[in-house]
């Protein structure tokens, strides 16, 4: 049974006649199929898929990105990769299965691949934990990619997740500390890592495992600090204006390229990566083979520097930077620090600030 969003209701319909019309035997009583309404009628579902799927509001394509029938992670595994073997365990607490590791072959070479995993059906779901990780999922990947990088593997990431599991219990084993030695240890890296945003990127349960050499994004996937409804819950104490607050984050695929947040946007099937998944599958194995190709004549330390600098210039083209392509000089744009200390607002709450400042340091001290 297909599953359709509240903007697809159109699509609903015209699909549901089309299945009546293949049927010889509907409650219509049809004796025969008629080719031509057939054809007619899957004619209009292509050009109404691609009339709404081009016009798609950021807060549409986030529930694209969430919907229930969208490929996972375990999906891309299993059809991309060779001879996988799974691998379990932090070596500290336990198993988070909230996120599937192990090694495996792609194009014939061995790949560590890495990929949160949401779950297909309500069981799945809960056993995964709706693709939120856990400290010992973090420090699971730390371990294997602290492996891949002994032994020069590549690393191919598939991002799914809302975000980090925020219970108690995550919370008392280190789960801010768990996703800092992440971030850490992927920027730290001497091999190339590819990060697939194949869903949701949610806040630092994404960026922990997206501090990649490339961040590859599917087309109506998003990648954000925080959700929508968050966002507007915080914001306006409104969670019902998540469209208002999609609007504002930036999160789909062709604003975070503008941004430069991420490195490229792997096309989708018209309606979304669930109507066809053997092209998005062939989609997603070109940009990778094509991503690696470019770092087989790099060093470690080349792949190391290219990574570290193409982080630093994330958002310098809009801040103080005068040079974004520099990065050895930190120069500060001093028109806008003079415009900054002009503004008597800004003086005032300068002062204030240093003046509590001193006085705090006098009476501690």
């Amino acid at each position: 049974m297909k599953n359709y969003l509240n903007f697809e209701n159109d699509i609903k319909n015209l699909e549901g006649e089309l299945e009546k019309l293949k049927d010889p035997y509907n409650q219509e009583g049809l004796s025969e199929v008629d080719t031509n309404k057939i054809s007619q009628t899957q004619e209009e579902i292509d050009i109404k898929l691609k009339e709404i799927y081009s016009n798609l509001d950021p807060w549409q394509t986030t529930m694209v990105a969430r919907h229930e029938d969208r490929p996972k992670s375990k999906f891309f595994i299993d059809n991309l990769f060779d001879e996988f073997i799974s691998l379990s365990g932090d070596r500290y607490y336990g198993e988070d299965k909230s996120v599937l590791t192990g090694f495996a072959k792609f194009d014939g070479k061995s790949v560590l691949v890495i990929g949160q995993e949401k779950g297909e059906d309500l069981d799945s779901r809960i056993e995964r934990n709706f693709g939120m990780m856990r400290p010992e999922g973090y420090r699971k990947t730390i371990r294997l990619m602290k492996l891949a990088d002994k032994f020069n593997i590549p690393i191919i990431i598939f991002i799914d997740t809302p975000g980090a599991y925020p219970g108690v219990g995550a919370e008392e084993r280190g789960q801010a500390e768990a996703i800092a030695k992440s971030i850490e240890c992927c920027m730290e890296l001497r091999i190339p890592t590819l990060a697939v945003v194949i869903g949701e990127g949610g806040s630092g349960g994404a960026i922990a495992l997206a501090s990649s050499s490339k961040v590859l994004m599917l087309e109506n996937a998003i990648y954000s600090v925080i959700s929508p409804e968050g966002c507007a819950t915080i914001l306006w104490r409104d969670p019902k204006k998540m469209l208002d607050a999609a609007k504002a984050m930036k999160l789909s695929a062709k604003d975070l390229l503008e941004l430069q947040i991420i490195d490229e946007i792997i096309e989708e099937p018209v309606g979304g990566a669930h109507r066809d998944k053997e092209l998005i599958l062939s989609n997603i194995r070109n940009s990778i083979s094509r991503n690696l190709e470019l770092y087989k004549s790099m060093t470690p330390e080349e792949i190391f520097s290219e990574r570290k600098n193409k982080f630093l210039k994330i958002g310098r083209n809009k801040g103080f930077m005068k040079d974004i392509n520099s990065l050895s000089s930190l120069k500060v744009d001093d028109k806008k620090l003079e415009k900054f200390f002009n503004n008597k607002k800004n003086l005032i709450l300068f002062g204030s600030f240093l003046l509590v400042s001193i006085l705090l340091f006098v009476f501690l001290s």
